[in-house]
């Protein structure tokens, strides 16, 4: 397995000064990184690198404590800039071991270049690499796009990486919260045990024979299973909310209709409808102008 070092780059528009604050100083640094939770930066020697260290919450109370030093930065003569870093942790938990990489600043005309390029050892020999090259380094060549975006739109917008962060992930909690409820109850009640109840409601509002009924019923468990996937794949998840919007109203009455007594059920149609219906206008409203790693260039 060939080992690719990770780069990442974005264009800003800024002033180069407010980039280099935003990147070099730890208070700020930390705001929009999302590799780190906190940078700290220790006293320094005279003619000596700037040491630093950092921490990485992982969950579960656990979290990777690490040392890194700037061993160089270079500012040339048509005001680019470059930072070389060297880093690593002692922990035996982490997949990296030690590593360096850089930040190029280069201005253009209208704007700025930012990139990286980093690389690094694992920890836990061959299964460390495989899982390295596997899972982590994708992983974290995502994570260092999605921060570059989240830096761009902050410089840029003053849209704060804590409100970004905050719409980042309720956006995808509830992407994956309608894919889970659309292919579990499609292929639960319907494709996997055939729900009396279903059947029945079908039959009572389509006014069909019960076998004609369990085929209805069928194709309605395998259109929520597809319309659940979509929810993963499809991009414009603003298109699904809308849908969703006038969907669940109708459901909610067409549940009514079928099955006055059901108002009286705990956590009956009417409940379960309203509740998603709610967190589909959440969604819709909070989903605009979502950072995304995709707006970085991942290789030279």
């Amino acid at each position: 397995m060939k080992r690719k070092p990770i780069y990442v780059e974005i264009t800003i528009d800024s002033e180069i000064d407010k980039l280099w604050d935003a990147t070099q100083k730890p208070d700020l640094h930390e705001q929009w990184d999302l590799r780190f939770s906190s940078i700290t930066y220790l006293p320094k020697e005279e003619n000596q690198p700037q040491h630093f260290e950092y921490k990485t919450n992982i969950g579960f109370g656990l979290n990777i404590a690490g040392w890194g030093k700037s061993v160089g930065t270079f500012h040339a003569k048509d005001d680019s800039r470059t930072s070389s870093l060297h880093f690593g942790t002692d922990q035996a938990i982490s997949i990296i071991r030690e590593g360096k990489g850089y930040w190029k600043y280069k201005p253009e005309q209208n704007s700025i270049t930012f990139l990286t390029q980093y690389d690094y050892e694992t920890n836990f020999g061959a299964i460390g690499k495989f899982f390295d090259h596997l899972v982590f380094r994708p992983l974290i060549g995502w994570a260092t796009a999605l921060s570059f975006d989240v830096l761009k739109r902050w410089l840029e917008k003053g849209d704060s990486p804590s409100s970004q962060y905050g719409r980042f992930f309720t956006h995808w909690m509830i992407t994956f919260l309608f894919s889970f409820v659309w292919i579990y109850q499609g292929l639960v009640p319907k494709l996997i045990t055939m729900h009396p109840e279903e059947i029945s409601m079908t039959k009572s509002l389509l006014s069909l024979t019960t076998s004609q009924a369990s085929l209805a019923v069928i194709g309605i468990g395998m259109a929520e299973v597809l319309f659940g996937l979509i929810w993963l794949f499809y991009k414009n998840k603003r298109r699904l909310l809308g849908l969703q919007m006038l969907l669940f109203p109708l459901l909610t009455l067409s549940a009514i209709f079928v099955e006055p007594a059901a108002l009286s059920h705990p956590f009956n149609p009417v409940t379960f409808n309203v509740t998603l219906f709610i967190i589909s206008i959440i969604g819709f409203f909070m989903s605009k102008d979502i950072p995304s790693a995709k707006s970085c260039k991942r290789a030279r």
